[in-house]
């Protein structure tokens, strides 16, 4: 695995701030996203080779672990994610619409990706904690098995952790509804 993802959810900017420096200055990484979101939460996403992210994630971990709210590193990420977390997803047809909303940002992102690589079905957002007071959701569209089954992994993920909220699927979702979500 040559590339991978990994973020830290603490819940502290000033911590968020100092250990996005330590983590950058640790390995050779990318910082994706290093943000406040809601509610004065901060998100520290990088990405880069296995192992340095690793190194990254570890130190920012240990070195703030009683700030530490939620983390991951994911080797080998679906390809779409990245689009899917930009918002700059372009789908022009749905057949059926799958949800899935988690109580921490880093537990959206590890479920959007089993559920990419569960069935044949297509990224459309990863919302990561912004303006959801904490939580986030992704969306995903394709036919209704593969919706089902997509949703339905990623929620398999979400149980062991605990940090699933809700799920659903809207089969053929009205023409209004889509137009006001993308």
């Amino acid at each position: 695995m040559d590339k991978a993802i990994g973020l830290v959810e603490y819940k502290s900017v000033a911590t968020g701030i100092t250990a996005a420096d330590d983590m950058a200055k640790t390995a050779d990484v990318e910082i994706i996203e290093a943000q406040t979101v809601c509610p004065g939460k901060y998100i520290v996403l990088l990405s880069g080779k296995l192992s340095a992210v690793n190194s990254a994630i570890e130190k920012g971990i240990s070195q703030y672990s009683d700030n530490v709210i939620d983390s991951f590193i994911l080797g080998n990420p679906h390809e779409s994610i990245y689009k899917a977390m930009n918002g700059t997803s372009e789908i022009n047809d749905v057949e059926a619409l799958g949800i899935i909303e988690t109580f921490s940002a880093a537990s959206i992102i590890l479920a959007a990706d089993t559920a990419a690589k569960t069935a044949k079905v297509n990224l459309i957002e990863i919302r990561i904690a912004r303006g959801m007071c904490g939580k986030s959701y992704l969306l995903l569209t394709g036919e209704l098995a593969a919706v089902e089954a997509s949703i339905n992994a990623g929620c398999k993920i979400l149980e062991k952790s605990g940090m699933l909220l809700n799920k659903s699927v809207i089969p053929n979702p009205d023409k209004s509804i889509w137009e006001k979500i993308t």
